[in-house]
C-alpha cells in the first residue's frame, strides 16, 4: 500500500531528508514558505552536492493566495571574457575544470530575490536561522548518500583532474564509500559569512572577491566584475490554461515551455484511462512535439525568435495536437541535453506555495571547486554552442539553454500543486506524467510519483536517444509500444535513478496539504 503523507501546519518536500526536515523545522517556527525553501536549499546544496551547489542556478515560482504568480530566473550569464576568443581552437567548449567555469552563479541571488518577495508577509526569521542547518552539515559532516558515491565512480575520469575535487569530495582519490562522513568546512564558512554579512556578499562583497579571484587564477573566464554585475530577476512566468486549471512554469531561457507543452498537448489526446498504452503513447509523442518547438525556440530572452506564450494557447496546441498519431511512433531521435538537478516543494499554513529548482547542470558541474569558499562552480555554459549561427551561440552577458523547469498548478477548486523533478531531458516528462496521473486519472499523489517511469531521450549524460521504461511496466505494454514504431529499452532497475527524482505536494481548499517524496531519491516529505 502507498500512503500520501498528509498535514495542516505546513509541508517541505525534497530528494535528501535532512533538506526537507530544514524546511519544516523553519515552518513550524512560524517561517514562511520561501524561508523554508531557503532553509532547504542551503542544506541541499551541502548533503547532495553532486547534484546541486550555491555555484550553481535557481529558479522560483512562488504563489501566494489571492495574487499574481511571482516567477524568479536566477540563472547567470557568460563572463564578459566567455567569448568565442576565448575558446579559440577548440570545437566545444570543454565539460570540465575551469573554463567549463564561465557562468555567473545565480542560485544564491534567487535567494535574495524571493526573501525580498516574502518580506511583506510579516517579521523575517534572521538568515543566520534559514542559513544554519547547511553550515551545521558543512561543518559536522554528512554521510554520503549511495548516489553520490556510485556517481562519483562513475563520472571520476572527467571528474578527478578539476581543481579541487579530489580535496572536497574524494578519500585517498577514491571516491567515498556510501556513509562516509563528508565535511566540507570551507562551505560551512562561506555559508556562516552570507548569514553574518548578508546574501549580497557573494557577489559584492568580500566572497565575491575571493571566488573571483581564485577563479581568474585557476584558468576560468570569470572575473569578480561579473558577480558584481549579477542580480537574479523577476520575470513573467509562462502558463497554459486548462480546463479545471491553470500551470505555471519559467520562461526562456529555461525549457518550461517544453513542460506546459507537453501537459497541454496531452490533454488534448482525450486519453481516459492511466498506465494503458494511451497515456504513455501519447507523453512520449507529446514530449516529442515539445521538444521540437523547445530546440527551435529556446534560447536568451534578448534573442527569442518567436513569444513562447503564444506557443501555448489554444489554437496552436490544438494544431501541434492533431498531429499526434494515437497508434504510431514519430521517428526519432532528436537532440537532446543532459543535466543534473534538484527540484524542492514547500507550503505553509497559510496556502503560500513554492516550486523551486537549483542545479550545476552535470553531477558535480565543472567538477571545479574553490579550495577558500568551498563552492563547487556549475558547467551550465557548457550548453552554449562556438557555432556563431547556433540557436545558443556563446556570446558574453547571455544566458544558457536551461533544463531547470520547476512547475505549478493552481486548480479552480482550490488546489495549489508545486510539483517537479530533476533529470535534465527527463524533467518536463517527469512532471507531465505526475501531473497527468493525479489530476487526471486520480491516482493518489505518492503514486503518482512512484509508478512507473519512462524517458525519451538522454539524461545523466547518456547519449542513448531511446525510450527507457522501468523494468515494472508490463510486458504486453512494452510490446505494444515497440509494435507502435518506438525504440524501447527496459532498465533492469524497478526504481532507476536515470528517471529523476521527483516530488509534489498538494494544498487543498480545506487547508489539508499532501505531499510525496520520490522511491528514487534519498528524499522524505515533513510536515507540521
Amino acid at each position: 500500500m502507498i500512503h500520501t503523507l498528509k498535514a495542516l501546519g505546513g509541508m517541505q518536500v525534497a530528494p535528501h531528508h535532512l533538506a526537507a526536515q530544514a524546511g519544516r523545522d523553519v515552518l513550524r517556527e512560524g517561517g514562511n514558505a520561501v524561508e523554508a525553501m531557503v532553509a532547504a536549499a542551503a542544506a541541499i546544496a551541502v548533503v547532495y552536492p553532486h547534484m546541486n551547489a550555491i555555484g550553481g542556478d535557481g529558479f522560483w515560482l512562488i504563489h501566494e493566495p489571492g495574487k499574481p504568480m511571482v516567477a524568479i530566473d536566477a540563472c547567470g550569464p557568460a563572463a564578459a571574457l566567455a567569448s568565442s576568443d576565448f575558446y579559440a581552437g577548440l570545437d566545444a567548449i570543454p565539460a570540465r575544470g575551469p573554463t567549463a567555469a564561465l557562468t555567473v552563479a545565480g542560485t544564491i541571488g534567487g535567494w535574495a530575490k524571493a526573501l525580498e518577495v516574502a518580506a511583506p508577509w510579516g517579521p523575517p526569521l534572521p538568515l543566520s536561522r534559514l542559513l544554519a542547518d547547511g553550515i551545521r552539515h558543512a561543518r559536522d559532516g554528512v554521510a554520503v548518500t549511495t548516489s553520490q558515491a556510485q556517481l562519483t565512480r562513475d563520472k571520476l575520469a572527467g571528474l578527478k583532474d578539476a581543481p579541487g575535487f579530489a580535496q572536497a569530495y574524494l578519500v585517498d582519490g577514491e571516491p567515498p564509500p556510501p556513509g562516509h562522513v563528508l565535511r566540507q568546512p570551507a562551505l560551512g564558512q562561506t555559508l556562516a559569512t552570507l548569514a553574518e554579512r548578508g546574501l549580497d556578499d557573494f557577489y559584492r562583497g568580500t566572497l565575491a572577491a575571493s571566488m573571483g579571484a581564485e577563479l581568474e587564477r585557476l584558468g576560468s573566464p570569470l572575473r569578480t566584475s561579473d558577480l558584481a554585475a549579477y542580480t537574479a530577476q523577476l520575470v513573467e512566468p509562462l502558463a497554459v490554461q486548462l480546463h479545471d486549471c491553470t500551470v505555471y512554469n519559467l520562461p526562456p531561457p529555461t525549457q518550461g515551455l517544453a513542460a506546459l507543452m507537453i501537459i497541454g498537448l496531452f490533454d488534448r489526446l482525450g486519453v481516459t484511462e492511466g498506465e494503458g498504452f494511451a497515456h504513455l503513447h501519447g507523453l512520449v509523442e507529446a514530449t516529442k512535439r515539445a521538444f521540437r518547438v523547445r530546440e527551435r525556440v529556446v534560447t536568451d530572452r534578448s534573442r527569442l525568435p518567436a513569444d513562447p506564450q503564444t506557443l501555448l494557447e489554444a489554437a496552436a496546441l490544438d494544431a501541434l495536437a492533431a498531429q499526434i498519431d494515437p497508434r504510431q511512433a514519430l521517428p526519432w531521435p532528436d537532440p537532446a541535453a543532459p543535466g543534473d538537478t534538484i527540484w524542492m516543494g514547500a507550503i505553509d499554513a497559510q496556502g503560500r506555495a513554492v516550486s523551486f529548482i537549483q542545479s550545476v547542470y552535470w553531477e558535480f558541474g565543472s567538477g571545479t571547486v574553490l579550495q577558500d569558499t568551498g563552492v563547487c562552480w556549475q558547467n551550465r555554459g557548457t550548453s552554449f554552442s562556438l557555432d556563431p549561427n547556433a540557436l545558443n551561440s556563446l556570446q558574453p552577458g547571455l544566458k544558457p539553454f536551461h533544463t531547470l523547469n520547476p512547475s505549478l498548478a493552481v486548480f479552480h477548486d482550490g488546489r495549489v500543486m508545486p510539483f517537479g523533478t530533476m533529470g535534465g531531458e527527463g524533467q518536463p516528462q517527469t512532471q507531465a506524467a505526475v501531473f497527468t496521473r493525479y489530476a487526471r486519472f486520480g491516482q493518489p499523489l505518492q503514486q503518482a510519483v512512484s509508478a512507473p517511469r519512462g524517458l525519451l531521450g538522454r539524461t545523466w549524460g547518456d547519449e542513448s536517444t531511446t525510450l527507457k521504461l522501468e523494468s515494472r511496466f508490463d510486458p504486453g505494454l512494452v510490446a505494444a509500444l515497440r509494435g507502435a514504431g518506438h525504440e524501447v529499452v527496459v532498465l533492469p532497475e524497478a526504481f532507476s535513478d536515470t528517471m529523476g527524482h521527483a516530488g509534489a505536494l498538494v494544498r487543498h481548499a480545506s487547508g489539508v496539504i499532501e505531499g510525496a517524496a520520490d522511491p528514487r531519491s534519498d528524499g522524505s516529505v515533513a510536515g507540521v
